[in-house]
């Protein structure tokens, strides 16, 4: 099962993904990613299994 989330806007993505991730909590534990941009710098961080 897949899931996808985004946010884009001026304040502070961080409330708004944290919450969405929390819940999406239980779906189980195939694979876990999150992209990030600040300013012009992508940041990736990719799971597989229970991964947090």
């Amino acid at each position: 099962m897949c899931s996808i989330i985004g946010y884009s806007g001026n304040n502070n993505a961080a409330p708004v993904l944290v919450r969405a991730l929390e819940k999406m909590e239980y779906r189980g534990y195939d694979s876990v990613g999150i992209a990030t941009k600040n300013e012009n710098i992508i940041s990736i961080k990719k799971g597989v299994g229970k991964s947090f």
